[in-house]
């Protein structure tokens, strides 16, 4: 226990240490902004809704709001209508619209500065033809005709091993295969500079080595980056543990897996906020008075959220308490990490929540607040919570009355269990 302890703090020191040194190592890392600020722009039922024209027509608000980047829903063809069983990975015929619909949301996108994400979903596809065992895992009669060595053995193919967690009930593709790789490589370059994708979200990244992402984005080159390294908190017999730092170098250890070239998304500040607004706001900082998830260990490298088109929506895994909504964007869009605000909350639960989740987007850039800001935690209080960002921002959270002490803090703005000031 107690070297698990000094390692942890190595380890925190250590990443504390590469913000400073390894951000702009690469060409890549070059063009990561300080300032990204990502919409997932789908939900789950998306798919029954003429989407891409229901996004364009919202292209100009998204951009007045400060979004840089969006999350489109898998766009290429697939065997589920939601596009996470993808098939004919060349065709832009989805159930969220044509290729000619996406083509003009993306020129759409691009004339308000808005960067549109592809959902690249290669940890497995789905067969057209039965093959090795009776299985579909053949794929004839469309583009990327592969065969059963495009699958791995422990998913009915003729591959390798799976090199991460198989996803179950559909052939899982096996990276390690060098034809795999080049195929996913020229298709990926091909969503970028033909199609008109300029960043990538990598769906279940558990399910194949980090070294294939690194190995991919140096091949396509995105603009951003964000995998989907999602697996369980801790729990105990008495709920969720206080102390996540196994998970949370789990997600990091992807990320150096990966070259240091992605982000992820931070499961372990959503798991741990979505338990302290609850009355626990004493789960925000973590041993070494830092933020308790990846946000406090590498935020440049986080993409902070509350819900996705998985926890939230009409499949709502892992919700978020609708009732704290507000006190989470709060808490995620003046911290530092890349924030990611979820379509539902910013579309469909009415003008309120729209309008002061842009004034917090817009304090957040008026006042310089970025993914690598400052941060001095204050109170971390069972009803709570209170830090100081930047030295520009002072917010707090939970039902308790409090305010920062000192002239020069003026109230920015506030709402149900949540206000934020600033200098």
């Amino acid at each position: 226990m107690i070297q698990m302890k000094i390692v942890s703090r190595l380890i925190l020191v250590q990443h504390y240490a590469m913000e400073e040194k390894s951000f702009f190592r690469s060409q890549l890392c070059q063009a990561y902004g300080l300032t990204e600020l990502c919409l997932q722009a789908f939900n789950w039922e998306s798919h029954k809704h003429d989407w891409w024209r229901n996004l364009e027509r919202k292209v100009p608000d998204i951009g007045r709001s400060g979004f840089t980047s969006a999350w489109l829903p898998p766009a290429t063809h697939s065997f589920a209508p939601e596009g996470y069983l993808p098939q004919n990975l060349y065709s832009l015929n989805s159930k969220y619209g044509s290729e000619h619909l996406l083509k003009g949301l993306l020129q759409k996108m691009k004339q308000h500065k808005v960067r549109p994400m592809a959902d690249v979903v290669i940890n497995h596809r789905v067969g057209t033809t039965k093959g090795h065992g009776g299985m579909y895992n053949r794929y004839n009669g469309i583009s990327l005709s592969w065969d059963e060595h495009a699958v791995t053995s422990c998913t009915g193919g003729l591959g390798n091993r799976s090199t991460g967690d198989n996803f179950h009930g559909v052939p899982n593709i096996d990276h390690t295969q060098l034809f795999v790789r080049k195929d996913i490589t020229a298709w990926l370059q091909w969503l970028r500079n033909n199609v008109g994708f300029q960043d990538f979200r990598f769906d279940f990244a558990r399910g194949y080595s980090a070294k294939y992402v690194k190995e991919y984005i140096e091949g396509a080159k995105p603009i951003f980056s964000v995998g989907e390294y999602w697996d369980s908190c801790n729990y105990n017999g008495h709920g969720l543990d206080y102390n996540q730092d196994s998970h949370r170098q789990r997600i990091i250890n992807w990320i150096d897996g990966a070259g240091q070239l992605s982000t992820a998304f931070d499961f372990t500040t959503k798991g741990i906020l979505q338990e302290a607004v609850k009355g626990q706001l004493w789960r925000l900082r973590d041993s070494q008075g830092k933020p308790p998830g990846v946000i406090g260990w590498w935020p440049s490298r986080a993409v902070t959220f509350l819900d996705n088109h998985d926890t939230g929506s009409t499949q709502a895994h892992w919700p978020f308490p609708s009732n704290h909504i507000m006190e989470g964007y709060a808490y995620i869009l003046t911290h530092p990490g890349i924030p990611s605000v979820f379509y539902d909350h910013f579309y469909d639960w009415g003008d309120s929540i729209h309008d002061q989740i842009v004034k917090l987007i817009d304090i957040r850039k008026h006042q310089d607040i970025h993914s690598r800001s400052s941060i001095r935690i204050l109170e971390a209080q069972p009803n709570l919570y209170s830090a100081i960002i930047g030295e520009k921002v002072c917010m707090k959270i939970g039902d308790s009355s409090w305010c920062p002490t000192g002239r020069e803090w003026t109230m920015a703005t506030c709402g149900h269990r949540y206000a934020i000031w600033h200098k």
